[in-house]
Protein backbone atom coordinates (compact mmCIF):
# COMPACT_ATOMS: atom_id res chain seq x y z
CA UNK A 1 0.00 0.00 0.00
CA UNK A 2 1.98 2.96 -1.06
CA UNK A 3 0.84 6.54 1.55
CA UNK A 4 -0.89 7.97 -1.51
CA UNK A 5 -3.70 5.03 -1.75
CA UNK A 6 -7.13 4.58 -0.14
CA UNK A 7 -7.35 1.82 2.48
CA UNK A 8 -9.04 -1.34 0.01
CA UNK A 9 -10.66 -4.84 1.65
CA UNK A 10 -8.33 -5.85 -0.80
CA UNK A 11 -5.26 -4.50 0.72
CA UNK A 12 -5.83 -7.17 3.86
CA UNK A 13 -3.99 -10.89 3.27
CA UNK A 14 -4.38 -13.70 5.84
CA UNK A 15 -0.95 -12.95 7.53
CA UNK A 16 -3.07 -10.67 10.14
CA UNK A 17 -5.74 -11.78 12.48
CA UNK A 18 -8.86 -11.58 11.17
CA UNK A 19 -9.93 -9.27 14.28
CA UNK A 20 -7.29 -7.09 13.95
CA UNK A 21 -8.43 -6.76 9.93
CA UNK A 22 -11.97 -5.75 11.04
CA UNK A 23 -10.84 -3.74 13.52
CA UNK A 24 -7.86 -1.32 11.04
CA UNK A 25 -11.03 -1.77 8.09
CA UNK A 26 -13.32 -0.09 10.43
CA UNK A 27 -10.76 2.45 11.61
CA UNK A 28 -10.37 3.36 7.69
CA UNK A 29 -14.29 3.53 7.65
CA UNK A 30 -14.76 0.37 5.73
CA UNK A 31 -17.77 -2.09 7.10
CA UNK A 32 -16.56 -5.51 5.70
CA UNK A 33 -17.65 -9.12 6.65
CA UNK A 34 -15.62 -12.22 6.73
CA UNK A 35 -16.77 -14.35 3.84
CA UNK A 36 -15.55 -18.22 3.50
CA UNK A 37 -14.49 -19.04 -0.36
CA UNK A 38 -15.46 -22.54 0.14
CA UNK A 39 -19.03 -23.00 1.16
CA UNK A 40 -19.33 -18.86 0.59
CA UNK A 41 -21.09 -18.30 3.63
CA UNK A 42 -20.19 -14.87 5.75
CA UNK A 43 -20.16 -14.52 9.13
CA UNK A 44 -19.26 -12.80 12.26
CA UNK A 45 -17.18 -12.32 14.44
CA UNK A 46 -13.56 -12.75 12.30
CA UNK A 47 -12.35 -15.87 12.70
CA UNK A 48 -9.20 -18.45 11.36
CA UNK A 49 -11.94 -21.21 9.92
CA UNK A 50 -14.97 -20.90 8.65
CA UNK A 51 -18.03 -21.59 11.23
CA UNK A 52 -19.67 -23.33 8.78
CA UNK A 53 -17.43 -25.75 6.96
CA UNK A 54 -14.29 -25.51 8.58
CA UNK A 55 -12.25 -23.82 5.55
CA UNK A 56 -9.32 -21.65 6.24
CA UNK A 57 -9.95 -19.87 2.91
CA UNK A 58 -11.67 -16.61 4.02
CA UNK A 59 -11.81 -13.09 2.01
CA UNK A 60 -13.30 -9.88 3.17
CA UNK A 61 -16.12 -8.70 1.01
CA UNK A 62 -16.99 -4.74 1.61
CA UNK A 63 -20.60 -4.55 2.88
CA UNK A 64 -23.64 -1.76 2.60
CA UNK A 65 -24.24 -2.55 6.02
CA UNK A 66 -27.76 -3.20 5.23
CA UNK A 67 -29.62 -5.46 7.87
CA UNK A 68 -32.82 -5.96 9.79
CA UNK A 69 -33.54 -5.85 13.55
CA UNK A 70 -33.61 -9.50 15.07
CA UNK A 71 -33.73 -8.60 18.28
CA UNK A 72 -33.60 -5.75 20.86
CA UNK A 73 -33.38 -4.90 24.29
CA UNK A 74 -33.47 -1.37 26.02
CA UNK A 75 -30.61 -0.78 28.15
CA UNK A 76 -31.45 2.05 30.65
CA UNK A 77 -28.35 3.39 32.70
CA UNK A 78 -28.59 5.13 36.23
CA UNK A 79 -27.19 7.90 35.10
CA UNK A 80 -27.60 8.41 31.59
CA UNK A 81 -30.00 7.94 28.71
CA UNK A 82 -31.28 4.36 27.40
CA UNK A 83 -30.27 3.38 24.60
CA UNK A 84 -31.28 0.12 22.41
CA UNK A 85 -28.55 -2.90 22.31
CA UNK A 86 -29.22 -5.44 19.25
CA UNK A 87 -29.22 -8.08 17.12
CA UNK A 88 -29.25 -7.40 13.71
CA UNK A 89 -29.54 -9.93 10.33
CA UNK A 90 -27.28 -8.63 7.93
CA UNK A 91 -28.48 -8.75 4.14
CA UNK A 92 -24.98 -10.10 4.02
CA UNK A 93 -25.76 -13.43 5.99
CA UNK A 94 -24.50 -12.59 9.54
CA UNK A 95 -26.09 -11.97 12.65
CA UNK A 96 -24.25 -9.36 14.61
CA UNK A 97 -24.84 -7.60 18.33
CA UNK A 98 -24.43 -3.66 18.69
CA UNK A 99 -26.60 -0.36 19.35
CA UNK A 100 -29.03 1.65 17.42
CA UNK A 101 -28.47 4.86 17.24
CA UNK A 102 -29.81 8.42 15.74
CA UNK A 103 -33.51 7.62 17.69
CA UNK A 104 -35.23 6.76 20.97
CA UNK A 105 -34.32 3.03 22.16
CA UNK A 106 -37.80 2.85 22.69
CA UNK A 107 -38.49 3.30 19.01
CA UNK A 108 -36.80 0.52 18.12
CA UNK A 109 -38.79 -2.62 16.73
CA UNK A 110 -37.60 -5.88 15.65
CA UNK A 111 -38.12 -6.04 11.57
CA UNK A 112 -36.61 -2.44 11.30
CA UNK A 113 -34.85 -1.93 8.22
CA UNK A 114 -30.93 -0.66 9.82
CA UNK A 115 -27.85 0.46 8.12
CA UNK A 116 -24.15 0.38 9.71
CA UNK A 117 -22.68 3.80 10.47
CA UNK A 118 -19.03 4.06 11.76
CA UNK A 119 -18.63 5.51 15.07
CA UNK A 120 -15.12 6.72 15.93
CA UNK A 121 -14.33 6.47 19.13
CA UNK A 122 -10.89 6.94 21.28
CA UNK A 123 -10.17 2.96 21.47
CA UNK A 124 -11.03 2.50 17.88
CA UNK A 125 -14.02 2.43 15.24
CA UNK A 126 -17.31 0.56 16.09
CA UNK A 127 -19.72 -0.48 13.48
CA UNK A 128 -23.24 0.77 14.97
CA UNK A 129 -26.95 0.86 13.45
CA UNK A 130 -29.23 3.71 12.22
CA UNK A 131 -32.51 2.88 10.81
CA UNK A 132 -32.35 2.83 7.33
CA UNK A 133 -34.69 5.59 5.36
CA UNK A 134 -34.12 4.69 1.74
Amino acid sequence: MGSDSVLTVADYTGEVHPEAVYQALLDHDVFAVHRCDRCGLAHYSPRVLCPHCGSTSLAWDQSDGLGTVYSTSTISPRDGEPYAVVLVDLDDGPRLMSNVVGIAAADVRIGMRVRARIVHRDGGAVAMFEEDRS
